[in-house]
């Protein structure tokens, strides 16, 4: 035990693993927080589409030779594929996952297409499909903090206009709230989430980061906010166990653990914990 603590502490000196520490934490808080409305509005998929669109984004500023700059590209772009799908969800007749779904396989196919004109899916293009926070750059971690703080506070202001309009939102539009621009802000900060969250999670990872916490605080939490606060707390001690263990662990053969992966497997561990306990639960009421 002590020579884990040891291990621990000297991983966590390192400058990369205490930015990707940071910078996860805040991620996974944000993520977390969306994704109790999402999934309750049944839209939770939303994360997988917007980040296949942010993987087309950054295919984009790689050709421009943007890459180090590939999140100032994807922001907007990922922002605006938000605004669309909304626009697609509430004024045709292609409803919510069809939606996403032809978003998504869209963005993908044209990102890998633009891709094959350069050198391929090299190392940096893999990383943002699977993630690896243990890359992040200063001014990556610098970003990250600045817009994860923004979409932390402006959950915070417009909390109770989320609330109503994850619950009731035809309600909501009858006494003249404007429950369009609601979800419209939770897609706007959606968006901006995802983005930072494929360096952490990777493009293929990342809605798990937004689905996760909220169905495992769900199987024990029955009020919005308990869901809400539990799921936060979720996401965060997920995050950090899990980067912890891709850190520490080596196999016998020499091998270690991809760091997003990890954080995955670490939720699904929690998810079914928590199915275990609620089941007990129940046979113990009957």
């Amino acid at each position: 035990m002590t020579d884990l603590f040891s291990q621990i502490q000297y991983y966590m000196g390192f400058t990369f693993v205490q930015r990707a520490l940071i910078a996860g934490i805040l991620i996974s808080l944000c993520a977390a927080l969306l994704g109790v409305s999402l999934v309750l509005k049944r839209y939770s998929m939303i994360g997988d589409g917007l980040s296949h669109v942010g993987f087309g984004a950054t295919a984009i500023a790689a050709v421009l030779n943007l890459a180090d700059a590939s999140l100032y590209v994807s922001i907007p772009i990922v922002v605006i594929s938000a605004f669309f799908l909304l626009r697609i969800n509430e004024n045709t007749k292609i409803k919510g996952d069809a939606a996403i779904g032809i978003i998504s396989s869209g963005a993908l196919a044209v990102g890998t297409v633009i891709i094959s004109f350069t050198n391929g899916l090299n190392t940096d293009v893999c990383n943002y499909l699977f993630g690896s926070p243990l890359t992040m750059t200063k001014t990556d971690v610098y970003l990250s903090v600045a817009l994860s703080i923004v979409v932390l506070l402006l959950y915070v202001i417009f909390y109770n206009k989320i609330f109503a309009v994850t619950f009731d939102e035809s309600f909501m539009k009858a006494t003249g709230l404007r429950a369009n621009l609601y979800n419209t802000v939770i897609a706007v900060l959606t968006a901006v989430t995802i983005v930072l969250g494929m360096k952490v999670m990777g493009a293929l990872l990342i809605s798990a980061l937004i689905i996760f916490p909220a169905v495992s605080s769900m199987r024990v939490c029955k009020s919005f906010l308990a869901v809400t606060i539990s799921s936060a707390v979720i996401a965060v001690v997920c995050f950090i166990i899990g980067l912890t263990v891709s850190c520490v662990y080596v196999s016998p053969a020499g091998y270690t653990l991809p760091t997003g992966a990890t954080i995955v497997i670490i939720n699904i561990a929690v998810f079914l914990l928590l199915c275990v306990i609620k089941k007990i639960k129940t046979m113990e009421k009957r």
